[in-house]
């Protein structure tokens, strides 16, 4: 039977009214991982092992057999892709991850092809859902949604962890965690993360993927920051407070050429313009907030630029054979972490390390 804490006992807005750290600390479930709903629920202990773990099943997953015993660890789990918002990536990594450790996978993709097209509520919805599936992945427009599910869940007979796979405006964490494993990889043998700097660019005020990574990368040391974006759209007071807090190095610039020198990784980003009401970022000139050819030049041989996808105009489909274009890794990398957090939440990580440290020893 699943203990979960008391605090998610609570009514909804008593629930709510907690401290996010609060929140986040009722998530997990014997000191890991069960409901993935916020960025700020992962530790730096918790991002290295999810890393390792990806990694170990990158690499068990090149043999025949290591494939097979991969496939062996889930196959009674089934996994419910509920996505309310238009995707690629998170969609087809989520999708591709599930048959690596063996699960099934189905999909609701558009309200349309549900019973929410005949009134019935989202929140039904997934209750039905759970009813049928191990686990629900859910992308949503609204904000805040994912976290009253699994709040909701977890007050019912037949509790499953809820992975947010994007929530309005505000969090996409295992998007966060793919780009903590890029960095990881990319600077493996560079003495990791820490005391990097690193610049995010674009649309940062509606940019979920930013807000969400540059919290988690507050778990690391002497990390520096830097925001390039046009005033309309730089990043807000709700993140830098809490870079703040944590004593994290940041500041904001008004062209992308100024900071390229001085960084070790570069996050670039699209334009929102799905969240304008009335057209507004039309009227921005985004032209020093792409990446051009000749900022390559400026970018230190060690340097990483990035890029949650999908592109526009900021950066140009010339840079991407340069060895420091490590964006469609990024791409790949989501599928291993995703694996990684499936065989974490259904506590599969250990016999996984057991398996890899007996066949690569």
């Amino acid at each position: 039977m699943l203990v979960f804490d008391e605090r998610m006992k609570l009514s909804w807005d008593e629930f709510h009214s907690l401290s996010l750290q609060q929140r986040a600390e009722s998530f997990r479930m014997e000191g890991k991982v069960y409901h993935t709903i916020f960025s700020q629920q992962f530790s730096r202990h918790d991002l290295e092992q999810l890393s390792r773990l990806a990694t170990k099943i990158r690499r068990i997953a090149k043999s025949k057999a290591g494939m097979a015993f991969l496939q062996s660890l889930l196959p009674h789990k089934r996994a419910m892709l509920y996505f309310q918002q238009p995707s690629t990536r998170t969609f087809l990594s989520f999708h591709a991850a599930c048959p690596i450790l063996g699960m099934k996978s189905s999909e609701v993709r558009e309200a349309r092809t549900s019973s929410e097209i005949k009134g019935e509520t989202p929140e039904d919805s997934v209750r039905t859902f759970s009813s049928f599936f191990d686990v629900i992945i859910m992308r949503h427009p609204e904000a805040g949604f994912a976290e009253k599910i699994a709040w909701l869940l977890s007050n019912t007979e037949r509790p499953v962890p809820v992975i947010n796979a994007g929530s309005g405006k505000d969090q996409h964490p295992t998007q966060a965690l793919l780009d903590v494993y890029t960095l990881f990889r990319s600077f493996e043998d560079r003495m990791g993360i820490d005391g990097k700097s690193l610049a995010f660019c674009g649309d940062l005020k509606r940019g979920r993927t930013v807000r969400s990574l540059a919290q988690l990368l507050t778990n690391f040391e002497d990390i520096e920051m830097y925001f390039v974006a046009p005033p309309e759209l730089q990043i807000e007071s709700d993140i830098t407070d809490i870079l703040d807090e944590r004593g994290v190095k940041w500041q904001k610039a008004d062209k992308l050429e100024d900071v390229v020198p001085l960084i070790d990784a570069v996050y670039m980003t699209r334009l929102q313009d799905e969240w304008d009401d009335k057209g507004e970022s039309r009227n921005i000139d985004f032209a020093d907030f792409n990446f051009s050819k000749k900022l390559l030049k400026q970018l230190k041989p060690s340097a990483v630029i990035m890029h949650p996808l999908p592109r526009r105009n900021e950066i140009p489909d010339e840079i991407d054979n340069d060895p420091r274009a490590v964006y469609w890794r990024q791409v790949r990398n989501g599928m291993w972490i995703r694996a990684a957090l499936f065989a974490t939440i259904f506590r599969r990580d250990d016999v996984i390390s057991d398996y890899y440290e007996t066949n690569n020893g």
